[in-house]
């Protein structure tokens, strides 16, 4: 039986980006897969890379061995056969969370070697899923189609062939009266969330299934 790590990298658990992690988990748990949801900012407390530099020991080739709430995490992905990843857009990125959680899972791999890149001992399908209520229409001016194809670079070396889905102009809050925002419409908002936010729905969860049925082995 397939193993797939689903990482909720949202500090909000039942929104956007945690709705579209899990549709992508049960897609693949449909299809027979045992599923491990992990919503990441439950965890006990952890960082980002202290650059210890242990990782790079002939002991712990490969291995970060920084045990905080993140050390979990990352035994479960080195064991998985997919990893699930999904964040909201901050401020023109994805959350400190995620970054951490990037930090750690990649620089553990890095080699700093000519001969090869990465201690991984094999390659697994990645879905990367990112959340923002800015529109995909602005993601070329914005830098988001850029900073996208970073990490995707970066998860196709060190972790494997790697897909992105999107979900754009997202809702997000239930009531936009308690806010003073000029910026948005809200009744834009809801009537996307409640026809277009659907489709994405079904995207992640056919995107889950075909991790287990037939995993992209490249982009």
């Amino acid at each position: 039986m397939k193993k797939i790590v689903a990482v909720n990298c949202s500090p909000r658990t039942a929104w956007n980006t945690a709705t579209l992690v899990r549709e992508a988990a049960k897609g693949a748990e449909e299809h027979g897969a045992q599923i491990e949801v992990i919503d990441l900012y439950k965890l006990e407390k952890f960082t980002g890379c202290v650059s210890c530099f242990g990782c790079k020991l002939p002991q712990n080739l490969g291995k970060c061995i920084c045990r905080d709430g993140l050390a979990p995490v990352l035994d479960a992905i080195r064991n998985a056969d997919g990893l699930i990843i999904g964040s909201p857009n901050y401020l023109g990125d994805m959350t400190a969370g995620f970054r951490a959680l990037f930090e750690r899972l990649i620089f553990q791999a890095l080699t700093y070697k000519t001969e090869f890149r990465s201690h991984n001992e094999k390659q697994i399908p990645v879905l990367m899923i990112m959340t923002s209520n800015a529109s995909e229409d602005y993601y070329a001016q914005i830098g988001y189609d850029a900073m996208l194809q970073r990490y995707q670079g970066s998860f196709n070396t060190f972790v494997g062939p790697t897909r992105i889905l999107i979900s754009s102009d997202t809702l997000q809050v239930k009531d936009y009266s308690r806010y003073d925002w000029t910026m948005f419409d809200p009744e834009h908002k809801k009537q996307r969330h409640e026809t277009v936010f659907p489709e994405d729905q079904k995207k992640a969860l056919a995107l889950g299934t075909q991790m287990v049925a037939g995993p992209w082995k490249s982009v």
